[in-house]
């Protein structure tokens, strides 16, 4: 027995107690290794805050079709980084057009030259409920935030949504000046649209059924929408990959081969694209 009363068992129970929750408390961002200091991954349930050493992405240059979309959050994602006003953006539209594709490059052209790096942090779909506490964490920093969330929806009886409602444009402290938020999704209100049809036909009064469900995409001040791309964008997609990577083919041939292999995956996307040139890079013995 100790002289506080206590077994030199329960002291070190105690102890190893409260070292596990101090592993499982968020390290805040000022004590992690700079590792680039740009780029992080929002952990909650494993440390908090990790960093990220490369963030994968191709460059902005190489996203083709999506020219518009491409230099308006280009716009708005330096002059958020220059401390300017800037709206948080919902990216959304068909599948494999680059929606994440464009916010990563727009992140490393923003920070291409930049001393004051922008910080990128990815958040999980699934840990969107612990957005108030992430936004503690960084309220405050000198350093600006872009958080991004990729394939983001909500199904029917996911209530997670009103956190982020709350983060983004509610809630008494508000969405902190030095944080913005980018989302990617199929979804045009993040919601099924089946949802929202079910709700105008069953509700009583069916614009009330669905205002608090369909609001919370009002909350991105910037829509953009990405829609399938034509045969002649799909063609400069591989073209500009094969230039990029000085791949050993001819013109003729990579066309007539780019549009086979979307034809057998009864598609055509970015995403479609740069399968296609990792597999030809790989049948013509060249890394990318």
């Amino acid at each position: 027995m100790t002289s506080g009363g206590k077994t030199p068992k329960a002291e070190t129970d105690g102890a190893r107690i409260a070292a596990a929750l101090e592993r499982l408390a968020p390290v805040r961002i000022e004590e992690l290794p700079p590792v680039g200091g740009s780029a992080f991954m929002w952990e909650p349930a494993h440390g908090g805050l990790i960093a990220v050493a490369q963030v994968s992405g191709v460059a902005l240059a190489l996203l083709k079709g999506i020219d518009p979309q491409s230099d308006t959050l280009l716009s708005n994602t330096k002059r958020f980084a220059d401390g300017l006003p800037a709206n948080n953006a919902l990216l959304w539209g068909a599948r494999g057009m680059g929606k994440s594709s464009l916010v990563k490059a727009a992140h490393a052209e923003v920070n291409r030259g930049r001393q004051d790096k922008l910080v990128l942090i990815e958040v999980h779909r699934e840990d969107i409920a612990t957005l108030p506490q992430l936004l503690r964490l960084l309220r405050g920093d000198a350093r600006r935030f872009l958080l991004f969330c990729d394939d983001l929806s909500f199904d029917k009886d996911d209530t997670s949504y009103k956190s982020l409602k709350a983060a983004l444009e509610g809630g008494i402290e508000g969405r902190p000046t030095n944080v913005l938020f980018y989302a990617t999704s199929n979804r045009r209100h993040l919601m099924p649209r089946d949802l929202v049809d079910n709700e105008r036909a069953t509700a009583i009064n069916p614009g009330e059924a669905i205002e608090e469900k369909v609001s919370l995409s009002d909350r991105f001040g910037l829509w953009l929408g990405f829609h399938n791309c034509s045969q002649d964008d799909y063609l400069a997609m591989i073209e500009g990959y094969a230039q990029a990577y000085k791949l050993k083919i001819g013109k003729d041939e990579l066309r007539k081969r780019g549009l086979a292999w979307a034809m057998g995956r009864g598609s055509r996307s970015g995403r479609v694209a740069w399968q296609f040139i990792q597999d030809l890079a790989g049948e013509l013995g060249q890394a990318i």
